[in-house]
């Protein structure tokens, strides 16, 4: 590979499957010291990636959408057709992260993968994955809060939900996952773990609860009902649009490479982590999908409601059971949260430690004491705090911000998984590799991530107003341009990629014991 120092490899006995030697050693031959807490078993990995998909954060906060772009054949056959597409793109970034376990992953295997201009390709790489996990976070707590209003409306139904509360709650949830993950990465561990239960019992208790107590249900051909209510004449762009639902529900599994320096075997156990994500989530999801489209009972009362899925929950189980499976659904959302800032953090932290953000020697500091990138929690929370603040004045100008996240997130998991395609036979793989399965992957992986991130930025109801207009494009234009213009004014002059801090030998002394 042309430059760039590979993770050393050795051969299984009796066979050519390469493995990784001990994770410490991995990281060093990369040219990095230890400085995190490996803590993360193979469960955990998973649970992080598993939690910020979230099925039941993005399945609940995008229905109505779905239901107004397609209605339940796009919700249902396009999750399917979708899920199978983010699994090729999981798929090709696994491979990456086994051969890059790091804390950098994307900016950092952008970097490694770059035959040229490999400070350019990391730069931007890493400043569309901080920008779109900023979003990312800020949208899960914008979205909790909002269920979360929902919730007290039910209970209290005096209260009434206005954008300056749902900024302040959500602000608080923030700054409470903050504090959560400024302690151990036990404890963040441990509340992942909690997490996927919670998820999967959450799944267990809505989905049985929607087939036994609502007096009707749909007949088993609605799945095939069509229905475009964007606004737009061409059915088919109508229905394109319905497949971002599934899209925005899958994103952030790049937590599980995020997380590499702090799991053990990473080099097995993050691409597991990945792919496994993925999968559990789409099989999981498709029962979720199918038990809310089938408890509609009135579709044009429940597309036309401000939360499409809570009138579907108060429709088919009451007030009182709707309430219990709105505080799983919020529950969700606060795990999901807590999850993605965890690993816009490790983002933050090994962005730093190459010098590519300002003030980057604070930000790439642990705390003696916890042994987590506290300084860097803080950087993300501000930063997700300020995207959250324009909700005070207009939702569309929240939106239009926030939106980015997804779009952001994708081209970055695109740049290593292209240059990777570019390298062809020079790419050293790690232990999780797919053979000679990895160019078709990778192929298919970049064309959807293009053909869904145009989807993303275009109109997406009509008529086009100042109201209704998609910002992504502005957004992500003013991403790039400040980057743009940062990188020429001064970081190319600075920033050339991954920083080396010498031999294995070396950096295995800068070791935090």
């Amino acid at each position: 590979m042309s430059e760039g120092i590979s993770p050393p490899r050795a051969k299984a006995r009796g066979g050519s499957v390469p493995i990784a030697l001990d994770d410490d050693a991995t990281l060093h031959a990369m040219g990095y010291p230890r400085k995190l807490t490996r803590r993360f078993q193979a469960f955990d990995n998973f649970a992080i990636s598993f939690t910020i998909i979230n099925i039941i954060s993005g399945i609940f906060s995008g229905f109505g959408f779905g239901l107004n772009a397609g209605g339940p054949s796009i919700l249902v056959f396009g999750w399917i057709g979708v899920s199978v597409m983010v699994l090729f793109v999981g798929a090709a970034m696994a491979e990456v992260a086994s051969a890059y376990p790091t804390s950098g992953a994307l900016y950092f295997s952008a970097g490694k993968l770059a035959r040229r201009h490999k400070g350019a390709w990391s730069w931007y790489t890493g400043w569309l994955n901080f920008v779109g996990q900023v979003g990312g976070t800020a949208a899960t707590g914008y979205a909790a809060a909002t269920f979360l209003q929902a919730f007290i409306a039910l209970q209290w139904p005096s209260y009434e939900p206005t954008p300056h509360r749902t900024v302040l709650i959500t602000a608080l949830i923030i700054v409470l996952q903050g504090l959560a993950n400024t302690y151990t990465v036990q404890l963040v561990a441990i509340l992942n773990r909690i997490s996927v239960w919670w998820l999967l019992s959450g799944l267990v208790v809505i989905v049985t609860a929607l087939i036994v107590m609502p007096e009707h249900h749909q007949s088993a051909s609605f799945v095939t009902h069509f229905a475009n209510n964007t606004g737009f004449t061409s059915g088919l762009y109508g229905g394109m649009l319905g497949l971002l639902v599934t899209s925005w529900t899958f994103t952030g599994f790049d937590g599980s490479f995020h997380m590499s320096e702090e799991t053990v075997r990473a080099t097995v156990n993050a691409p597991k982590g990945i792919t496994r994500a993925i999968g559990y989530s789409a099989i999981a999801g498709l029962l979720l999908m199918l038990a809310l489209v089938y408890s509609i009972r009135d579709y044009d009362r429940v597309a036309s409601a401000d939360a499409p899925p809570v009138q579907i929950l108060i429709d088919g189980l009451g007030a009182g059971t709707a309430k219990v499976a709105l505080l799983i659904v919020i529950g969700a959302m606060l795990f999901c949260g807590l999850a993605n800032l965890t690993s816009n953090t490790r983002q933050i932290f090994a962005f730093s430690r190459d010098g590519a953000m300002p003030g980057s020697r604070w930000w790439h500091s642990v705390s003696p004491r916890t042994r987590t990138p506290v300084k860097a929690v803080w950087l993300a929370v501000a930063c997700s705090l300020a995207l959250v603040l324009p909700g005070w004045w207009s939702h569309t100008a929240f939106t239009a911000i926030v939106s980015v996240n997804v779009v952001g997130l994708f081209l970055a998991y695109a740049v290593p998984i292209l240059l990777r395609l570019r390298l062809g036979d020079e790419f050293q793989p790690g232990p999780w590799h797919l053979g000679r399965w990895g160019r078709p992957v990778g192929v298919v992986a970049v064309a959807w991530i293009l053909f869904s991130s145009v989807l993303f930025m275009l109109p997406q109801a009509s008529p086009v107003t100042a109201h209704s207009f998609n910002y992504a494009p502005i957004a992500l234009g003013v991403v790039l341009a400040v980057a743009a213009v940062w990188w020429f004014a001064s970081a190319r002059r600075r920033f050339h990629g991954p920083v080396n801090y010498g031999r294995p030998d070396e950096v295995a002394a800068m070791d935090l014991v």
